[in-house]
């Protein structure tokens, strides 16, 4: 598969080490690279996003195919994996830095996410209001080193154990086909 076939998608739901860990389970997924997007300081460090104040959320970018799995599946899976009711909040983790947001590459992905979110609006899916904000990518900044691939690197952290592993596993049971 070159890289010119490859589609990309890149969400926000909480702390990246878990949603680069879930999404890495799925079958078409090429590549997931934790990152900052959504905010206005170039270049932006994980300490100066945590103090919140560069506007980014801690997002994932993934590389997908989409021959084998398709953006809205990628959808599904988001919005099983972190509650998109919580405002600026995933778990333990507080902050616009862990806001829900769905950063578009397209008009194609901006309709297919405002449908879903639609759609799960209308199923009652949750009891509360979705709050997912959805947004056009402007830029993607990679995260440093040290935060690729942390999951995988660091299964026994405490953090990894209880929040990360939890929704691997919900992964792996829902979606396992």
């Amino acid at each position: 598969m070159t890289d010119n076939s490859l589609a990309h998608a890149t969400l926000g739901g909480g702390c990246f080490w878990c949603t680069e860990a879930a999404f890495k389970e799925l079958d078409g997924v090429e590549s997931v690279t934790s990152g900052y997007a959504g905010g206005h300081v170039e270049n932006p460090s994980y300490r100066a996003v945590c103090q919140g104040t560069t506007g980014h959320a801690e997002v994932i970018q993934i590389a997908y195919d989409p021959d084998t799995i398709s953006y809205v599946d990628l959808l599904e899976v988001f919005f099983t994996i972190h509650n998109p009711t919580t405002k600026d909040r995933e778990g333990p983790d507080v902050g616009s830095q862990y806001r829900s947001i769905v950063l578009y590459h397209d008009e194609k992905q901006r309709e297919l996410v405002e449908d879903f979110v639609y759609e799960l609006d209308q199923s009652d899916a949750y009891d509360d209001e979705i709050v997912t904000e959805i947004e056009r990518l402007e830029t993607f900044y990679g995260a440093e080193a040290k935060h690729q691939d942390y999951f995988e690197k660091n299964p026994q952290d405490a953090y990894c154990r209880m929040h990360a592993g939890p929704k691997v596993e919900k992964v792996r049971k829902q979606f396992a086909e």
